[in-house]
């Protein structure tokens, strides 16, 4: 006797239609999982065995074989559970409802209950595509199955309810899709009307907003360099359906959905501890996960006390935050993760963190601040785009009870610039300025003759890299964006170059 019956695999980022084929023969009782499983693939035996058990349905006493093709792909995790038993149901005839149509994917607890699983979002969307008309997944997973239209998504509580819908007894209801705009809720972000000062500092995040440059921020503890860093995510521009897409799949994939959350409209704002692995960074595991970088995506992250993360977590960025992706090889497959990130680093500019403060004297040995510095490595300060000295805020200036401009006032202007970049680069990949390719940059990044002159000057004054000297243009290229300009002007570059500056400033203590 044997079925056939349809799930869905997820290899990393990509999910793949799985075929569940259940066969009995005669022979010695023996229940075989074939199609490289791996090891909770081959503990569903027992769940799927105690399973049927306990729902008073008879477990067949022969040679049971379950193939789950395509066989040269890993399987990895307990979601083929709710496949495996209902193939096996159909091929002993304890199940006779056609299901052709359909897809299953879950993990079952032993009494028949049907579990949480990671990356349903995926699944469902790859479903879709495939052309299956019904998919059954978890209860607890249906906000992710909501999201998916053109499908019809059913969330099962147990064994029991599932095999009831599928004899018709009692039909279970469908999880009804939404558009993503009525899932928008304002989670009252950090917002930069409670700064203080810091006006430059302000002025230089929002052109980072603007473009979506890189930025590096050197300031004393307690200027406010970690509370400007939290604010960022309140000016960006919102997230298209497809960039919350994204994100959303990345979150179910590592389990890390919020619950009740059926798509993330808010970008994400990650700031790991300075104490975490290259893999917490890069992602990582037998079976690699999306790691901080990658659960940024579409998003900010936050890099605070730079020189205090270990030289090999520093170093695994530079190639990611450059190509907008991360490739992890193992010996049995290779992973790849997208990684589109706006890093945001923050850091004192000595061990004592008063090098340079107006009234307060710096306590480090001779050396200390050029050592510590000297932790951050040039190609990946070539890297961030903007450098930004935030300076100790005075009495003044916090005691002040002028109102300060708002993130949504903020947010007006960078949506702006945004729209002008969106409508430069439409037909392409890329959606910013900081995205621009070499060629990109030499057609849009037109500027004045005196404002050439002054990049020149700049370019050998400073001694910049080739790398530099395109982030001082797409920087400029961003300001003229704010300004309503075509053409780069004086102004432009020589704000831009500012930007640059500061870390020459520090690196030669």
């Amino acid at each position: 006797m044997f079925s056939r019956v349809l799930s869905v695999g997820l290899f990393g980022m990509e999910s793949y239609k799985v075929n569940v084929e259940a066969n009995l023969a005669s022979g010695l009782p023996r229940f075989d999982v074939v199609g490289l499983p791996d090891a909770a693939v081959s503990e569903s035996r027992e769940r799927v065995r105690s399973a049927i058990s306990n729902n008073g349905l008879d477990f067949p006493l022969s040679r049971i074989t379950v193939n789950l093709a395509p066989a040269d792909i890993r399987k990895e995790g307990p979601v083929y559970d709710l496949p495996i038993l209902i193939s096996i149901l159909r091929a002993t005839g304890q199940l006779r409802t056609d299901t052709d149509d359909s897809a299953f994917v879950g993990e079952l607890a032993l009494n028949g209950e049907v579990r949480k699983i990671n990356g349903v979002l995926p699944m469902v969307i790859r479903a879709q595509k495939e052309g299956i008309k019904k998919i059954y997944i978890p209860f607890d997973n249906r906000h992710e199955g909501a999201v998916v239209q053109g499908i019809e998504v059913y969330p099962v509580k147990t064994v029991a309810e599932l095999l009831s819908h599928l004899s018709g007894r009692e039909a279970i209801s469908p999880v009804t899709s939404k558009d993503y705009k009525e899932l928008f809720t304002d989670e009252n972000l950090p917002d930069f009307a409670d700064v203080k000062g810091q006006y430059q500092p302000k002025r230089a995040l929002e052109i980072a907003a603007a473009g979506g440059h890189n930025i590096m921020m050197i300031g004393p503890p307690g200027s406010g360099k970690s509370m400007l860093a939290k604010r960022i995510p309140s000016i960006l521009p919102d997230m298209s359906f497809e960039e919350a897409l994204e994100c959303t799949n990345i979150y179910s994939i590592s389990g890390k959905l919020p619950e009740g959350v059926s798509i993330m409209m808010t970008r994400p704002f990650r700031s790991p501890h300075h104490t975490i692995s290259p893999a917490g960074l890069s992602g990582g595991g037998t079976v690699p996960r999306p790691g901080e970088i990658s659960l940024a995506h579409n998003g900010v992250l936050f890099l605070d006390e730079l020189p205090e993360f270990s030289r090999s977590s520093m170093e695994i960025l530079r190639q990611p935050i450059e190509d907008g992706r991360i490739t992890i090889a193992r010996v049995a497959a290779t992973y790849s993760y997208p990684c589109s990130v706006m890093l945001v680093c923050a850091m004192n500019p000595c061990p004592c963190g008063f090098y340079g403060h107006p009234t307060k004297p710096c306590t480090c040995p001779k050396g200390a601040p050029a050592r510590y510095l000297s932790k951050v490595s040039g190609p990946l300060l070539d890297r961030l785009d903007i450098h930004i000295e935030v300076p100790a805020v005075n009495y003044e200036e916090l005691s002040s009870s002028r109102k300060e401009e708002s993130s949504a006032e903020i947010k007006k202007r960078v949506n702006a610039a945004r729209n002008i970049q969106r409508q430069r680069f439409e037909g392409t990949s890329v959606n910013c300025n900081a995205k621009m390719t070499a060629s990109q940059t030499r057609e849009f990044c037109s500027i004045t003759k005196e404002a050439s002159d002054i990049l020149k000057h700049s370019f050998e004054a400073l001694g910049l890299s080739a790398r530099a000297y395109d982030k001082v243009l797409r920087v400029a290229r961003t300001i003229a964006d704010m300004d309503a300009s075509e053409q780069i002007n004086s102004d432009h570059i020589l704000e831009a170059v500012q930007y640059r500056s500061l870390d020459r400033k520090f690196w030669k203590v």
